[in-house]
């Protein structure tokens, strides 16, 4: 089973599947390709509801998952360092521009504890600035 489609699937048996219990079993490996699945998936998904839980299945995966699977299977870049230009942007809350610059060092230097903790961070804050946005739309178009 894809993990896109825990996010998809109208059968309610797997799409209320915790991230865990597909998480639980997965290597970094699948974990990481998961990851470049659902990354791919919210950008492209029209759906609201989909796309912000995409991004908040990619938190989680960077947060909690990832780094206790590269630490058990020591595959975890020893470094972890992350770029500064990717810091600033999360900072002045650029966060998708955050997310390709440490896509881009993790692609280069491959995962890390400090790679996956900034991309949860960014990925959480895009989440939800994805919602605030929306909350603001709705309030622009009632009337009073």
């Amino acid at each position: 089973m894809r993990i896109c489609d825990l996010i998809t699937s109208p059968d309610p048996a797997i799409r209320n599947q915790s991230l865990e219990s597909w998480t639980r079993n997965a290597s970094a490996a699948a974990l990481l390709t998961a990851c470049s699945e659902l990354d791919a998936f919210r950008r492209t998904c029209p759906n609201l509801y989909e796309r912000v839980r995409a991004l908040f299945f990619l938190y989680a995966i960077h947060r909690f998952h990832l780094p206790e699977k590269l630490a058990f299977t020591g595959h975890s870049n020893a470094r972890g360092l992350i770029p500064f230009g990717g810091y600033e942007q999360l900072l002045h809350r650029r966060f998708a521009e955050a997310i390709e610059s440490f896509l881009a060092v993790q692609a280069k230097e491959g995962p890390s504890d400090g790679i996956s903790s900034a991309l949860a961070s960014a990925y959480y804050r895009l989440a939800m600035q994805t919602l605030a946005d929306q909350v603001r739309r709705s309030v622009r178009t009632v009337r009073g």
